[in-house]
Parts: C-alpha cells; structure tokens; sequence
C-alpha cells in the first residue's frame, strides 16, 4: 500500500497519519477560540505552563511545551510584547532569566483556559471515558517509546 512489503510498517504509517489527522481536527476545533484572544497554541501553552506550574526558565518551557528554544525566545518576545509575561532575573542564578506572567497574562489564561478545555473536550466528545484512559495509556507509551528509540 504505502510502498513498503512490511505489514508492521504499513500498520505503523496508517495509525500515524490517523493520529496526525486527528490531531489536527482537534487543533482546528480549539484554534478559533484562541484566534479570538490573538493567541497561537504555543502561545497558550507558554501562558497555561506558567498558570499551572508557576515561573519557569526558558529552557524548562521549551521542554514543557515542546517547542524549540529559538522559538520559544520569539513566543515569549510577542507575549511580553502584549504584557502578558515578563522575564525576571533569578535571584539565584544571575545568568538564568525566568518567565513569568504578568497580572494581564494572569487575567487572560485563568479566563481562557477553563473554555480552551472544554474546547478541547467537546472535541474529543466521540470517544468514550473507557476509550479515553486507553488512548492516553497507548500515547503515554507511544512517547516514550519514541523518545527512547
């Protein structure tokens, strides 16, 4: 089908561009939600990092949300742009900056965040409760796997 003669390899490409697809469909369904807030899903991410797990340095965002460091310094540029974030020496370590939101960034996610989820639920709304724990558990392993090989 794909080109290739091993069955593993073309089970592995079929579940991968299903997962691609419905990773977009889910993407897609959240986006108009944060267009409206002038947000991109990175920029969401960085702000919903910093809501739920305080300052961070940069290099921990990037790792958190998945994103390249060079990318991250642009995100974070528009967000402080906006007044949503700031970066703040660290006491400790002169060297190392933190990010961390501002009283407007705050406002914004603690507002925001409780619709993005249940944007992001009401998509996932035809898969089962059951479904859901199995699917997590698979992409859970799916990661790991990945990172590991």
């Amino acid at each position: 089908m794909f080109g290739v003669d091993d069955e593993r390899t073309e089970a592995a490409i079929r579940a991968y561009v299903k997962l691609m697809r419905a990773c977009h469909a889910v993407s897609a369904r959240t986006a108009p939600r944060l267009t409206e807030a002038g947000l991109t899903h990175t920029q969401l991410g960085v702000l919903e990092a910093l809501l739920h797990l305080g300052p961070l340095t940069q290099r921990d965002l990037s790792r958190k949300i998945l994103t390249s460091p060079g990318n991250l310094t642009d995100v974070i540029d528009k967000l402080a742009r906006r007044d949503l974030v700031e970066r703040v020496a660290c006491p400790e370590d002169r060297r190392s900056v933190r990010v961390v939101l501002t009283a407007t960034g705050r406002s914004l996610i603690e507002a925001l965040f409780p619709q993005h989820a249940s944007d992001i639920a009401a998509a996932m709304g035809a898969v089962s409760d059951d479904d859901l724990a199995v699917l997590d558990r698979l992409l859970r392993r799916l990661g790991t796997g990945a990172e590991a090989g």
